[in-house]
């Protein structure tokens, strides 16, 4: 802008400055004549009358001057000349100011040389005697002039142009420096030319609006960083290149990387990652599972559309490890429930087609029902242990919990066993402190009898089982432990998973369902307990429950 500013006030100048040079001598030009014209004029009067009075003789005796003297008779025949022999003169009687004397009194014309450059006036007076005096004079044109004095105008022309320059440079910067201190982030409060008010104040919108913007973009980009980030899913995108445009910390640690380098296969260069993103990048959504480090993972890759063309992709890695492990032990639980379903029934069914068949003696049916009896009640007590957890799982007890005293359920549930104890010459250990606990009397029941029929089955005989209940600060807590085999310590890990048995070949000898320990564990986790086991294989188990 300062070079175009600086340009047009130079051009300007220098027009104005030819323009006035012109003026000038036009108008300088034009008066000099007038004046030249008048001397012209003023000697022809003067000579006039000295020739009316002196005739010939005085033209004869004038010196030789600037201006020719010409004097015509009455008929143009050239009587004298002083600049030329005027018996070579040819006649004079059609010339222009020769012909308005003889008519008028007086007489003027111009002629104009184009090779010589110079203009001609010439003045004639009428003489009474019908003669003609004439005086003329060289003019030079204007063009002559220039010409003449070129060298004091080429000097003038230069000075005029470096003074134009130098002006136009310092008028330049002067305009432009306003406009260059404008604060753009405050345009509004600065001190510059009223015409670009609004402007200035158009910016400021401008300003304001894209401020708004920015503050918008930068709220929208900080919540989707948060929500990123704190995801526990990893979240990657990609270009059609592979190369990283984005990603969360979640994505990293599930792949175990520590960084990201360029292509997304940096970070993983397995045969399932690779085929969901060349899906991804092919416009097919991908659903896999990936095994890394011994977690379970489900990879989504969406591609990602700009125009109708695959432009990448969007990567979402979940950690399904404990669903995949929900799923498997869903179909065990399934499978243990059948096999201990099958067990009763197929004892059932087998017993009553003997009866049915009659191939029972009649002192034998009692037995057989008897057996018919135990399985029934084995199936019973089957299905109210599912259905407990179940309900434990979903949370629909139905139950309302009060202030029970752990303690009393305690004794109750060791009274109820103490024949089954007795049987194989086990002994209780009672230490029981009153504790309260916000809970359902029913499922703390449930709690404490499977933990102490499990301390008597589990036992070896003449064995010992020690069960202690105290307030423990506002934290009741149950501790039931005994002498028995113990637990294998491979197996500690699982025992509170559902019809899970340390040795299967002697589930029928002692008898259960295999629900015991899990119904411990949710009936805790109703109660926002904590359990705790610890055993010694072939000495001792003791499990733990803290309120």
């Amino acid at each position: 802008m300062t070079k175009r500013i600086f340009r047009s006030i130079f051009l300007v100048a220098l027009a104005v400055f030819i323009a006035g040079t012109a003026l000038i001598m036009g108008a300088l030009y034009s008066y000099f004549s007038g004046v030249y014209e008048e001397q012209i004029q003023e000697e022809a009067s003067y000579l006039s009358t000295a020739v009316e009075e002196m005739g010939l003789d005085y033209l004869e005796g004038l010196e030789s001057g600037s201006h020719r003297i010409t004097w015509v008779g009455s008929d143009g025949t050239v009587l004298f000349d002083n600049a030329a022999n005027e018996d070579a003169m040819e006649n004079h009687a059609d010339r222009e100011e020769i012909q308005e004397a003889m008519n008028g009194g007086t007489g003027e014309s111009e002629r104009y040389s184009s090779t010589l450059s110079q203009r001609s006036y010439y003045y004639a007076l009428a003489l009474s005697d019908g003669s003609v005096l004439r005086v003329s004079g060289e003019q030079y044109t204007v063009l002559s002039l220039v010409v003449s004095i070129w060298y004091y105008i080429l000097l003038v022309l230069v000075a005029a142009l470096a003074l134009s320059l130098f002006l136009a440079s310092r008028v330049s910067k002067a305009i432009i420096r306003p406009i260059n201190e404008i604060d753009l982030e405050h345009p509004e409060e600065g001190d510059t030319y009223e015409e670009l008010a609004p402007l200035l104040g158009r910016i400021a919108a401008q300003n304001r609006q894209i401020r708004a913007q920015i503050d918008e973009m930068k709220t929208k980009q900080q919540e989707f960083a948060t929500i990123t980030e704190n995801m526990n899913e990893g979240l990657l995108v990609i270009d059609q290149e592979t190369e990283v445009l984005s990603y969360n910390n979640a994505a990293l640690r599930l792949l175990g990387a520590s960084k990201v380098e360029g292509s997304v296969f940096s970070l993983n260069r397995s045969e399932q990652f690779r085929h969901a993103v060349d899906q991804a990048l092919h416009g097919q959504h991908s659903f896999d599972l990936m095994e890394l480090s011994d977690r379970t993972y489900q990879l989504i890759a969406n591609p990602v559309y700009e125009h109708g063309k695959v432009v990448g992709a969007v990567l979402l890695l979940l950690d399904v490890t404990e669903r995949e492990e929900r799923d498997k032990l869903r179909r065990e639980f399934t499978a243990n429930v059948s096999h201990e379903l099958k067990t009763p029934l197929t004892s059932i069914s087998g017993f009553a087609e003997l009866m049915k068949n009659g191939m029972v003696k009649s002192e034998d049916i009692a037995h057989f029902a008897g057996n018919i009896y135990n399985e029934a009640q084995r199936l019973i007590v089957l299905v109210g242990d599912i259905i407990r957890l179940s309900q434990l799982d979903e949370g629909t007890t139905g139950l309302e919990k009060s202030q029970i005293d752990l303690a009393e359920i305690t004794k109750a549930v060791v009274d109820r066993l103490h024949s089954a104890a007795e049987q194989r010459g086990i002994t209780f250990d009672l230490q029981l402190e009153s504790a309260m606990v916000q809970g359902n009397a029913q499922i703390l029941d449930e709690m404490v009898y499977n933990l102490c029929d499990n301390a008597i089955k589990y036992n070896r005989d003449q064995g010992k089982v020690r069960v202690s209940v105290s307030p423990n600060a506002g934290h009741p807590k149950l501790v039931v432990s005994d002498t028995g085999i113990g637990i294998p310590y491979a197996d500690q890990a699982r025992v509170f998973e559902r019809f899970y048995r340390v040795d299967k070949s002697h589930s029928k000898e002692i008898g259960g369902t295999g629900l015991g320990l899990s119904i411990v564990k949710h009936g805790a986790a109703y109660h926002d307990a904590k359990v705790e086991l610890e055993s010694v294989p072939g000495k001792s188990t003791t499990v733990q429950v803290l309120f």
